[in-house]
């Protein structure tokens, strides 16, 4: 269990499994499953947290369930709201950080690192009180906040609030006079001079009638100085110099305020919103989400109304439908063996799976209005790609390679998708290589699908299961997108290309009469 002293991660319950996070690489499944197009979606907005690395990182089970207990009490709306109410203060303060190294009068400089830290203790402050008053479950939001209570109340953070807040409060009471003649400007002490904007104000206000146009110009709020501002400002800070050496003294003791416990949590629980905001924009249109039960031990799988995210995300941003489909392996069944005519969603299944199985990994929502997942020790992914002229081998070769690769570092507890693969080739010898990869995969007994043509291998035993994808009972032209466990016979397919092609039998007896 997480302890005060030990938190470090709301995303890893072992600090040591994000060493070297930011070195990741994006896995080479993603491009076939078109998972840099779904991390590109759900972190859209969030660019500054550079959330990439944590989705090229699955983590083991253990750290999942930590996932899942974060991400439902997340999901609350006290919960939910204290978070973002603190990263939307961190925010302010990384802005005012980045405008001191922007910023040229060193008197300047202070003052904006000053309202940084003061910023900052009031966003650790806030988030602390509010986490109090909720019954928390999780471990990792618990750890969290028994890590900012004992934070909060060490003398290091309580003194440097305070001083800064004192410090503040010494800056309001800052009274001066300027007087401007010519092009001369002469700064001096506040002795209760009148206020002549207001007695110009009181003056005129029984002239006033009603509201009325304003006329006046709109000036840029510049946060740097021009040259007579900061010459009023050195003045100023020459007229009081006992505050404003006490502030430049401050910020030169407490140059590194930030704790990297506290902005590793405000970057990392931009994981978990992002997933948050994402399924929720789904949700809108009709399409669930869930946290999975998962395991390592059985490969049962059972999934319902799952979709391909990529492809979701582009259909509802255009308002068009998306087509649901399920997932079933029972017992001994470990392939997925799907057929049936061209584009009819063979490859969209494909995926799906491979994302299922993924974003399980990562302790994700996937898709789906219910799911029990393996957790694979390895994705492995095959997906037909266009050949390339200056490539020294034939798409057949490359194929081979690649499947050989594969093979040679899956292992019973991978999940191997092959799609389309041998399409180059004659059907007699798309069999013979496809039997062998088959007998492979069924030694190993590692899950997967294989999309294919040949529909021999969707029986070669116990362990496969056909799936075919299917077209409209009224018209075989039609696809429909559902992909469903039956036999496969051919005869879908091969009436819709016969319909293609007019080659109908009604066809072609209306065409010879």
């Amino acid at each position: 269990m997480t302890t005060a002293a030990g938190f470090a991660s709301i995303l890893f319950d072992d600090p040591a499994d994000r060493a070297g996070i930011d070195a990741r690489h994006e896995p080479d499944v993603f491009g076939d499953l078109n998972l840099d197009q779904v991390v590109a979606a759900v972190t859209r907005g969030r660019e500054t947290y550079n959330l990439a690395p944590y989705f090229y990182t699955p983590v083991h089970e253990r750290t999942v369930g930590y996932r899942h207990d974060v991400l439902r009490e997340l999901q609350q709306p006290d919960v939910r709201g204290a978070v973002t109410e603190f990263a939307k203060q961190m925010r302010a303060v990384r802005r005012h950080l980045e405008q001191v190294k922007a910023l040229y009068y060193q008197r300047q400089k202070q003052l904006w690192f000053l309202d940084a830290i003061h910023l900052y203790s009031q966003a650790v402050t806030g988030l602390t009180d509010a986490l109090g008053e909720l019954k928390l479950r999780s471990h990792g939001l618990k750890g969290l906040h028994a890590f900012l209570q004992s934070y909060a109340a060490g003398p290091e953070f309580s003194d440097r609030a305070t001083e800064a807040g004192r410090l503040r409060e010494q800056l309001t009471t800052i009274r001066y006079t300027i007087d401007i003649r010519g092009d001369r400007i002469r700064v001096g002490r506040y002795a209760d001079e009148p206020d002549y904007s207001r007695e110009v104000t009181d003056t005129f206000a029984r002239f006033r009638q009603g509201e009325v146009k304003d006329y006046r110009a709109s000036f840029q709020d510049l946060a740097d100085l021009n040259r007579v501002e900061a010459t009023v400002l050195q003045y100023v800070a020459n007229l009081h110099p006992d505050i404003f050496d006490a502030v430049a003294a401050f910020v030169s003791r407490h140059g590194g305020f930030l704790d990297p416990v506290i902005t590793d949590f405000d970057r990392e629980v931009q994981f978990y919103l992002a997933w948050i905001d994402y399924v929720g924009l789904l949700g809108t249109h009709g399409l669930k989400s869930c946290l999975p039960v998962v395991s390592t031990a059985s490969k049962q799988t059972r999934v319902r109304q799952a979709f391909d995210v990529a492809l979701a995300d582009k259909l509802t941003q255009n308002d068009r439908p998306v087509v649901c489909n399920d997932v079933d392996l029972d017992g001994d069944e470990r392939i997925l063996v799907i057929s049936g005519p061209n584009q009819g969603g063979k490859t969209t299944y494909a995926r799906m799976f491979g994302q299922l199985h993924y974003l399980a990994r990562l302790g994700c929502p996937v898709p789906g209005a219910r799911a029990e997942l393996f957790l694979p020790d390895g994705l492995y992914t095959h997906f037909e790609r266009q050949e390339v002229a200056t490539d020294l081998h034939g798409k057949l070769e490359d194929d081979l390679i690649r499947v050989h690769r594969i093979l040679e570092h899956a292992t019973g507890d991978s999940v191997v998708i092959m799609n389309e693969i041998f399409t180059s080739t004659t059907l007699e010898d798309a069999l013979f290589l496809g039997e062998r990869i088959m007998d492979r995969l069924l030694e190993l007994g590692c899950l997967g699908v294989y999309v294919t043509f040949v529909e021999e291998l969707s029986r070669m035993g116990e362990a496969t299961v056909s799936m075919v994808s299917t077209v409209d009972e009224h018209d075989a032209a039609k696809r429909t997108f559902n992909v469903v466990r039956r036999d496969a016979n051919g005869l879908s397919y091969a009436l819709s290309i016969a319909q293609k092609y007019g080659l109908t039998y009604d066809t072609l007896k209306e065409r010879i009469a």
